[in-house]
């Protein structure tokens, strides 16, 4: 990044943007949307996709009737077709406590290495910048115990810039609160869309589960990007180690790994488990990712497989 360059530029690569560049974001069921775009509307409109027919009524458009349905019926029908609007994506990100940690082998940029929340906020604006290039609404959400950031989902021009303005002067930190706050968080998105929670999701999972359903209820699609580093997910550790709480209580415990190994790695499975099931059962998109695999490469093999 060049010296005078504003500091938000540092999270959208042009290596990134390449990756993704010709990848879509498309939603899979109907959304609600302001304008014309490329994601089908549960409304009936008038684009190019017949939907279905309904008896003509008074007042109807007779350019819309169907001559082939009369011809064999001897009735008059109305063509309905499907019309498309833009998305409205919320991107969620967590800035607890626990997205502070650094695994020793973590994906760099910038020659460091990157936090989970900093994975987390190079995956965030990748995402924003690629629905602003779909010409959709995309809007942002920062958290721990609470919401931080809100900032309504939008097309505007400036958009992307007030979003990475955002990530960059989040600071992570304090407790997790991740199933409040995605309560708080489905209540305050009204129009159905999408929804892009970017989290380790530490918390109980049946918790976290019932405030996924939340979304759900509220008819809009859910993608669960899961951020872990390496270290949480293998616990690599094998002497003595002082593990510290990276929440506000900063509590030090020194233990011996190997004693505690098994448990834990059982107890980590079982967390993940409960978490891609219920994202299952919602039909929601669940991806698992490991800050050791660069954010970019992540991103874009998702895509491509979505």
């Amino acid at each position: 990044m060049a010296a005078d360059e504003p500091a938000y530029t540092r999270l959208l690569s042009s290596e990134a943007t390449s990756k993704i560049g010709r990848l879509e974001f498309l939603a899979r069921t109907a959304i609600e949307g302001a304008v014309t775009g490329r994601h089908q509307s549960p409304y009936k409109g008038s684009s190019v996709e017949f939907a279905e027919h309904r008896q003509y009524v008074p007042g109807d458009d007779v350019r819309d009737l169907d001559w082939n349905a009369y011809a064999k019926q001897d009735r008059f029908y109305i063509k309905q077709y499907v019309d498309e609007t833009n998305l409205r994506a919320t991107i969620v990100v967590d800035a607890s406590g626990s997205m502070k940690y650094v695994g020793e082998h973590a994906a760099e940029m910038d020659g460091r290495k990157l936090s989970k929340f900093e994975y987390a906020s190079y995956l965030a604006a990748c995402m924003t910048w690629l629905f602003m290039r779909q010409q959709d609404a995309v809007g942002l959400v920062t958290f721990d115990t609470e919401v931080r950031d809100y900032i309504p989902a939008r097309t505007r021009a400036t958009q992307l810039r007030q979003i990475l303005e955002a990530l960059v002067r989040t600071e992570p930190g304090g407790e997790t609160g991740v199933a409040d706050v995605l309560h708080d968080v489905a209540e305050r998105i009204h129009r159905r869309g999408m929804v892009v929670i970017i989290s380790d999701l530490f918390g109980d999972p049946e918790q976290v589960v019932n405030a996924l359903h939340h979304f759900r209820y509220r008819n809009h699609q859910v993608t669960v990007l899961h951020v872990m580093a390496d270290e949480e997910i293998c616990f690599p550790f094998n002497k003595f180690t002082d593990f510290i709480d990276l929440e506000p209580s900063s509590r030090s415990l020194q233990i011996d790994p190997k004693t505690v190994r098994a448990q834990y790695l059982d107890r980590i499975r079982e967390f993940v488990e409960q978490i891609e099931t219920g994202c299952g059962q919602m039909k929601a998109d669940y991806v698992p990712l490991n800050t050791n695999e660069s954010f970019d490469t992540s991103l874009a093999n998702y895509l491509a497989r979505r």
